[in-house]
């Protein structure tokens, strides 16, 4: 393994996870990496992920929690080049400004990872 900034970009998805989901996200991210995982998370919800000692998000906050699983997902992508650079994930963080949104308690993972064009 080559040590440089795709490294960062995935450590700060890793991060990302576990501060969203209150625990290391070891289980998630090897089965965002298994060809067989795909099965797996297909019916997992997001809502289910994260902190249950945190209040579920609403409108504006859930669709901010979206975006940043979304981009923490891009950060996690087992090819590193791939991934984005962290000038990248720093634009993102700054000028995202979701629309409010009503379904978060419905969005699956792999719905999210879809969105992301998250591939293996």
């Amino acid at each position: 393994m080559q040590i440089n900034e795709k490294c960062d970009v995935f450590s700060f998805g890793v991060v990302t996870l576990e501060t969203l989901m209150g625990r290391h996200p070891g289980d998630l991210i090897s089965l965002l990496s298994s060809p067989s995982g795909a099965a797996t998370i297909s019916h997992l919800l997001l809502k289910d992920l994260l902190d249950e000692r945190l209040r579920s998000p609403r409108r504006q906050t859930a669709a901010e929690v979206v975006s940043i699983l979304k981009l923490a997902s891009q950060c996690l992508h087992p090819s590193p080049q791939s991934r984005p650079s962290m000038q990248q994930v720093s634009r993102e963080l700054s000028t995202r400004n979701p629309p409010p949104l009503d379904q978060f308690h419905t969005i699956t993972l792999s719905q999210l990872l879809d969105s992301s064009n998250y591939t293996s």
